[in-house]
């Protein structure tokens, strides 16, 4: 591998220092990720959208910027490309959606702005599914996109093009959303780590619906450090956004803890009998457990109550979705896919009576993690019930022998996490035997996000799992 390829697998963290010091310019570092670009993705389809002169220019200026001694921001000169579902000013966003795909916004949203201001450089976007719906990235406008570690399998989703580029070391800063595993999913199935923060933590804007805590926005990397240096710049109050959090970010950047000493793990690898799981994913990761005995902590089988969470994860998206998508449904049925249609459809049938027992449900379940988190210090469970499956599938219909109800119905492992407010972190859990990625869901506390990055880089360094890199030629 030539220096420059080397620079394209290297840790965010460790690139940062590199331009910051000036051993390797801004300009060199683009130019070796967009000469990768060039190469590998044509394969992946994980990028999208391509402005590699504005991101020459932007390179340029950063490396004026250094050489003119002027303040810089922690991640300058780095290059990332942005979630096709997150408006960029003056760049194409599609949503996957044929109704949006010459769509050019006047300007950035927060998440896409708060990287630039921090010294990001623009390379492009990452595909979809149509408006971030399911965790297969696959859409009328763009394609599919495939899995680095096997071609012609998912990449995951909703934010499947920004795993599959990092993974495939496209760019080694992504961001994305969740709201029933989004971020979890594909980086279960890339191999890269990807963050669900505690809703507020990363303000959205602009949204709709400004008090939901259901669809987060947050970071990925290829290393729980990338994650957190990301999240760092990304996190932090904006008095637009009623739930945003007000705790100052810096304090994510902070160098992250080796060992665990007293560390009280739960480990549920069925939630509770709630989900089916793939055979090979709780065997793949039932053989990492030990680590976390070997870091210092305690370990035994237990799960927190979940009773109720797929009512308020069911009634809250379709909620969402009709408040949404509705209008739009109605408007263009013919250009939508039939799951969002459906999950509209079922927003409409909500009553307010619905709506309001998922609420009291909802508040109940978050009382529940609470307690379940004063006796234990994290909660350890599969990302997901499937391996990577082939692209031509939508979306599973069965688990382990067991029918799925609907099209969300094989994401629950993500999904019933998603309806407590917990942050949750997917982080490489080891291959099967057939050499597929497996990914391990760390739950602590809500609010707790730091020391949730804390577990799981500890986990990442004892194991090495996430050093594991695809064979693209």
């Amino acid at each position: 591998m030539s220096d420059l390829e080397d620079l394209c697998t290297r840790p965010a963290t460790e690139l940062a220092v590199l331009v910051r010091d000036r051993e390797v310019s801004a300009r060199e570092l683009l130019d070796a990720h967009l000469d990768r670009i060039e190469r590998i993705n044509p394969e992946l389809n994980a990028i999208v959208t391509l402005d590699a002169e504005g991101a020459r220019a932007a390179a340029d200026a950063a490396d004026a910027a250094l050489a003119a001694g002027e303040p810089v921001g922690p991640l300058h000169g780095l290059p990332v490309a942005h979630k096709d579902t997150h408006a960029t000013g003056g760049m194409r966003t599609t949503w996957g959606s044929p109704l949006h795909a010459e769509t050019i916004p006047a300007r950035d949203e927060l998440v896409v702005a708060r990287l630039r201001a921090a010294g990001a450089i623009r390379v492009g976007k990452t595909n979809v599914p149509e408006f971030a719906a399911g965790s297969h990235t696959f859409n009328p406008v763009f394609g599919v996109t495939h899995n680095p570690y096997r071609h012609g399998f998912s990449a995951g989703g909703s934010s499947g093009g920004a795993a599959a580029a990092l993974a495939a070391g496209l760019v080694p800063l992504a961001e994305g959303s969740d709201m029933g595993g989004s971020l979890r999913n594909p980086a279960a199935f890339c191999n890269v780590v990807g963050l669900r923060p505690t809703p507020g933590r990363v303000p959205t804007h602009p949204t709709a619906i400004g008090w939901s805590q259901l669809s987060v926005q947050g970071p990925m990397g290829r290393t729980v450090a990338d994650v957190a240096l990301q999240l760092s710049v990304l996190a932090g109050p904006d008095p637009r956004v009623p739930i945003s959090l007000t705790d100052d970010p810096a304090g994510f950047a902070a160098p992250l803890p080796t060992e665990l000493p007293g560390l009280r793990v739960a480990w549920a690898p069925d939630l509770g009998g709630r989900i089916p799981v793939d055979p090979a994913i709780t065997a793949t990761l039932e053989a990492s457990l030990g680590v976390f005995t070997d870091l210092g902590a305690t370990v035994e089988e237990a799960c927190p109550d979940l009773r109720d969470a797929d009512e308020v994860f069911g009634v809250l998206r379709a909620w969402l979705f009709e408040a949404s998508y509705g209008d739009l449904v109605r408007r263009h049925p013919d250009k939508v896919k039939e799951t969002i249609r459906w999950n509209a459809a079922r927003g409409a049938e909500l009553t307010g009576a619905d709506v309001g027992r998922a609420e009291v449900a909802h508040t109940k379940l978050y009382e529940r993690m609470v307690a379940f988190f004063d006796r234990y210090d994290v909660l350890l469970t599969p990302t997901t019930q499937v391996l990577p499956f082939p692209v031509e599938v939508e979306y599973p219909t069965e688990v382990a022998g067991v029918q799925m109800d609907d099209y969300v119905g094989w994401m629950r492992s993500c999904t019933l996490i998603s309806a407590t407010g917990c942050p949750a972190l997917s982080v490489p859990g080891g291959v099967t035997a057939d050499g597929l990625p497996v990914g391990l869901q760390l739950v602590t506390a809500p609010r707790t996000d730091r020391w949730l990055l804390e577990i799981g880089h500890a986990f990442e360094q004892a194991t090495g799992f996430g050093r594991r890199r695809p064979d693209l030629g």
